[in-house]
């Protein structure tokens, strides 16, 4: 049994926006993700921290959810900014059920467990940089209540946090998420988002009592990242 996470696979199946125009490690990242997920087995949990595929809606998504469920394991999913798939978690379950797609779950509002570690997360927030962005005050907020919320169904239990946005870079910090993965005693938390030369920007290892760690699927050679044991 082993706890694994991975993100931005940005799978595009269904959908005609596949991330070989990128070159370099993004070519034929699609069958690198083919090999390096069967090292999945039954009893192991991977989690996803966002932007799992470019489709615009669940039927679009049936082709890459259907390589997903192709795997053992239960699998449960973070929202990232490119999901636009996204949907309720009883409108997810019902596709799932009526898809065949086992172990399936939208980590969202919710905690799942792992032996007696917690799984929580949400998508976070994410200040654009570039000129023109904006900060959405009400989505902003609305985070911070899905993250605690989370948090809080976690209970007493060790926590692990799964972001697809990082909550610290270089230059950059969103101090309302630090002060719940502090507040909660989150021990790890693990964030996807950033690509090529944002690499760069990635700030890993403990900090403040907790360890941060991106694994965006590029940053990490498409390999899932085992967490535990």
């Amino acid at each position: 049994m082993a706890l694994y996470a991975l993100g931005d696979l940005h799978l595009a199946l269904g959908a005609d926006k596949p991330m070989d125009v990128f070159g370099g490690k993004w070519t034929g990242y699609q069958e690198k993700l083919r090999e390096s997920l069967s090292v999945l087995r039954p009893a192991d949990t991977l989690v996803l921290v966002g932007d799992f595929c470019w489709a615009l809606g669940l039927e679009e998504a049936r082709a890459d959810f259907a390589f997903l469920a192709s795997y053992p394991g239960r699998k449960l999913l973070v929202k990232g900014n490119h999901d636009y798939w996204w949907c309720t978690a009883a409108k997810f379950s019902k596709f799932c059920q009526e898809n065949g797609f086992e172990n399936m779950a939208l980590l969202h509002n919710t905690a799942f467990f792992y032996d007696d570690v917690a799984l929580c997360g949400t998508r976070g927030w994410f200040y654009e940089e570039e000129k023109g962005g904006t900060h959405d005050e009400k989505v902003f907020r609305r985070e911070l209540i899905r993250l605690e919320t989370s948090l809080k169904a976690a209970g007493d239990r060790e926590k692990f946090c799964f972001l697809h946005y990082p909550p610290r870079y270089r230059g950059y910090t969103c101090p309302e998420i630090l002060e719940l993965l502090k507040t909660y005693g989150v021990r790890l938390c693990c964030y996807g988002h950033l690509h090529g030369d944002s690499h760069k920007l990635a700030l890993e290892g403990l900090w403040d009592g907790t360890a941060f760690q991106l694994v965006a699927a590029d940053y990490v050679d498409f390999l899932p990242v085992r967490l535990l044991p």
